[in-house]
Parts: structure tokens; sequence; C-alpha cells
């Protein structure tokens, strides 16, 4: 396993947990995977293992592609804007957009699209080839599903309601999204590498550094690069899919979640906000993209082993207390808190194989984390 240490601080605590990221790289389903573990807001391991391309260390300072874990930071950058008391989250989409009430979609509100009930589940949003105004347009111009009453059905909306929301707090606000949450999120918490979307001479910077963890596919052997780290989809802000960042800076987001709103004495949510969008918003709803039961939050994933431990998608391991709450990224990441153990975790790999076999990892990751810490059962 030294052959595999690259840059690992605390991995000894964690003996099941590293060989569990040694077996997948042995399988060859990732090159590596960064991980942050920490209690109570204390680091318990901060590392990164194997290889960002072959041949190449991985290092924790390497930027890691978060894809749908970057969800929950527009959920925090609409709590604060409610706090202000610049919207409310049953103000419809269309009071902030006027544009939006096209074809009946005057009663979808922001609440329904944080909870994934809006029905607006168009995929292709035209992005990164679209610029951010005609990506807005093309939502605005769509029909909802048919049949579908906004808040009485469930189903995960990839990219729209994303876009809708990081729309709605440009024109609230002012500023352009991954402006906002670069000032109001990422520098409160000192996530100095952290995007959602990379400034263009910062990326030119980041890959004359190789420091851009390329993402690979690993459904079958060699593993072969997407080509996600191009300039255009690393540079146009994408908010339910293309944060970058260190994960040991993504795991201060859900530290400061677990302390309640704030970090290191500054305070970037009130403790009733951060319950509100971590509590159970949407219940025993059988979600219509995944096909299984999913509890939500606003923008936030609950614990739903409870719908079946082995078989619920983008869940937390089998050992989560049910308060759990964060995301995950398609085949690749997630980063979550629990609260009765006050636990943060965020975890990467670089390879995303077929479904089944990243489910077997990330149950066997996040079970050993517990395991290692002595928290099952506890």
């Amino acid at each position: 396993m030294d052959a595999l240490r690259t840059d690992a601080f605390g991995m000894d605590r964690l003996p099941r947990t590293r060989e569990a990221i040694a077996q997948g790289i042995r399988a060859g389903v990732h090159l590596g995977a960064q991980l942050r573990v920490s209690r109570g807001g204390e680091p318990v391991a901060d590392a990164a293992l194997g290889e960002s391309r072959p041949g190449v260390a991985l290092t924790r300072n390497h930027l890691m592609l978060w894809l749908s874990s970057t969800k929950p930071v527009a959920a925090v950058a609409v709590g604060q804007l409610w706090e202000r008391g610049r919207l409310e989250l049953d103000d419809p989409v269309a009071a902030h957009v006027p544009e939006f009430a096209q074809n009946g979609k005057e009663g979808i509100t922001l609440r329904h699209l944080l909870t994934h009930t809006g029905g607006i589940r168009l995929l292709e949003v035209g992005w990164p080839g679209k610029s951010w105004g005609e990506i807005i347009a093309r939502i605005c111009a769509m029909k909802p599903e048919p049949r579908w009453v906004p808040g009485q059905k469930a189903g995960y909306h990839l990219a729209s309601s994303w876009f809708l929301l990081g729309e709605v707090i440009r024109r609230v606000d002012g500023r352009p999204f991954e402006l906002y949450v670069r000032e109001e999120i990422f520098g409160p918490l000192d996530m100095r590498d952290c995007w959602i979307g990379i400034p263009a001479d910062c990326w030119a910077a980041y890959r004359a550094e190789d420091r851009i963890a390329p993402m690979w596919n690993t459904e079958k052997p060699p593993p072969e690069p997407y080509g996600w780290d191009t300039e255009e989809r690393s540079t146009r802000p994408h908010p339910g899919g293309n944060g970058y960042g260190p994960l040991h800076e993504l795991g201060r987001f859900y530290e400061m979640l677990l302390a309640r709103g704030s970090f290191e004495g500054r305070r970037l949510l009130l403790p009733q906000t951060v319950e509100l969008f971590t509590s159970r918003q949407r219940e025993g709803m059988v979600d219509a993209t995944f096909k299984h039961p999913i509890d939500w939050g606003l923008g936030f994933i609950l614990n739903s082993n409870h719908y079946g431990a082995a078989t619920v998608p983008y869940g937390y391991g089998p050992h989560a207390s049910p308060s759990t709450f964060g995301h995950s990224g398609n085949r690749s990441s997630t980063a979550f808190a629990d609260p009765v153990h006050q636990l943060a975790v965020a975890l990467a790999f670089n390879g995303l194989p077929d479904n089944e076999r990243h489910e077997r990892r990330i149950r066997a990751v996040l079970g050993a984390i517990y395991e290692d810490l002595g928290l099952v059962g506890a």
C-alpha cells in the first residue's frame, strides 16, 4: 500500500478505508482518490492516494471535479438570501425570472426546485456550448412534463433547476452566480481553490501546474479520459455539476454546517436555516429519475437507508445516522455531514466505472470510515 500513498495525513487511523481505496486502484475502477474526514471540526484524515494520471501522483492540492456534489452550494446561497429577506422559499420562480412563466410553469416555486419536484427534468440544457443567457432562455421556454403537478411528484433534476436557482441568485443579488459563491461561501470558508466556473486565467495557471485532476472512464480497461477538464467545461459555470476544488476544502463546507452555520468565527448561515435546509422536506416519495424512494431536504439528500440500504442511490454507506445529509456526484464523489457523530466526509474518485462497481466501492469505503473510527453501533 505504501507505493500508493502519495499525500496522506491521518490514514494510519483509517486502515480499512485505505485498503478499500487501494483495492479499487488495483481493480482499475479509479486511478486515485482524495479523502477528507473530520470529527467535531477537527481533522482525522486528509489524503490523496494513487495517481492523477498514469505515472503522476495525485496530491491533496489537485482540483477534483465534484459533479453533482456541487448542488448544495447553490442551496446554501439560497438560504443566505432567504435569511436576508431577499426571497421566500415559496416564491414562484417567475417572481424573480418573469419569462419562466411560459407554458404553464407559473406555479413552480423555489421550494419545488430545491426538492426536485418541479417537473422540468430537461437534461440537455445546452451547457457548455451555449451561453448562460441562452441556457436560461431555453429552460424558460420549455414545457413542464405532462401530468406532473409540482410538489406532488418527485424526480431528480440533473441541471435545469440548478441553472434557474443560479439565475434567481443573480437577479436577486446582482452578482453572477459564480462570483456570489466565491465571495459569500468559498471566501469565508477559506476554500481558495474552489470554483463553480474557474476564471480562464486561473484555469490556465492550474493547467500549467498540472493541478486539475482529469476524470477517467473506467467502465472497461484501459482507462480513457473523459475530457471534462477542458477550458470550456471548466470555466463555464454549471451550478449543478462543475464545482472544482480539493476535497480537503470541500470538507470545510460540511464542517460549517455541522457547526450550525459558523466557521472559525465567521457566520455563513443562522442555525435555524441550517436546520431547515437539512431536515426532511420531501419524504417517502419515489424518485421518478432514480426509481427509488429518497428523502430530500432543501438541496440536500437525506440518508434514505430505511428504504433499502443496499439499493438506495447516492447513499452515505451502511452506518450513517438517519439525520445524515449531503450530496453525491455521478459514480465518483460524495460529501456529507453526520450530526449524530459530528462527522464530515468529502470523498472523490477520479474514475467512473459502471454503476454497480461504483456502488460497491463507495459503500465499502464509507462503511470502512465508520468502522475505523469505532462508530458502528455507537
